[in-house]
């Protein structure tokens, strides 16, 4: 299955990938900085998220989005990743380091990292609101969990409808295919890499940016004082400069 995507401007490839609070419209206020900057953007949507549909099968995000690459004719991109999107550019940049030419990651998620009793204890929040069938109560707190205090009124108004949405296409399938706990290893990383964390955001993303940092070679981590858990929609006026620079320097 080729996931839903979009591609824009030409140049150098950068596949973005989303947070699995969002889908690909996440991305929207830096594709045309990207592109702008002279490069070819591609952003997709993982399976279940979106537009593309649920998975009828076992299947792994990270080749789906390999598969993607090829179908495009992209044999190396730089990769940004934001959270669960992260957690799968990981993957790639570990399993295939010869495709990812940079790495970005922004508030990433990582197998490798236990989960703190917040995030348990927001987790059975969250599926006993959708339990009880309480969609609307599961969405915000979603985003009352995710979205940082620099974020303006309509940056929580999009969050909530690409959370909304999720939920709506996934408890909609008739089956579960959960990927497994698949640890890459970080160290076998070739790409430059940088990690970005956010102040106000769950200190497990924070812990997991500092020991990525260490872990994988050459990586740099900056942490943003005024970011919570989705930077580059909280305040794309500096992450997007960020970005650039970086992909720049690669």
């Amino acid at each position: 299955m080729t996931l839903s995507h979009d591609v824009a401007g030409d140049g150098p490839t950068v596949v973005l990938l989303h947070s699995t609070v969002c889908d690909r419209r996440m991305w929207d206020p830096q594709v045309p900085a990207l592109v702008g900057a002279g490069y070819r953007v591609v952003r997709a949507d993982f399976r279940g998220y979106g537009d593309s549909p649920v998975p009828d099968r076992p299947h792994s995000d990270a080749d789906d989005v390999v598969e993607l690459m090829d179908s495009l004719g992209t044999q190396q991109a730089a990769v940004i990743g934001a959270s669960g999107g992260g957690r799968v550019a990981l993957e790639i940049a570990a399993g295939r380091p010869e495709r990812v030419t940079a790495l970005a990651l922004l508030c990433t998620a990582w197998w490798g990292h236990e989960d703190s009793a917040v995030v348990r204890a927001f987790g059975a929040r969250e599926d006993a609101l959708l339990e009880a069938g309480d969609v609307a109560a599961a969405t915000e707190l979603n985003v009352e969990m995710w979205v940082g205090p620099a974020a303006d009124r309509a940056t929580r108004d999009k969050v909530r409808e690409m959370q909304r949405h999720a939920f709506e296409v996934q408890l909609a399938a008739v089956e579960e295919f959960p990927q497994p706990a698949t640890e890459p290893e970080v160290a076998a990383i070739t790409a430059r890499t940088l990690l970005v964390s956010g102040a106000h955001d769950v200190i497990d993303f924070r812990e997991t940016s500092a020991e990525l940092a260490k872990r994988i070679p050459g990586a740099g981590h900056v942490e943003l004082d005024w970011a919570g858990h989705l930077p580059s929609l909280e305040r794309p006026d500096v992450v997007n400069p960020l970005l650039i620079n970086f992909l720049r320097a690669s």
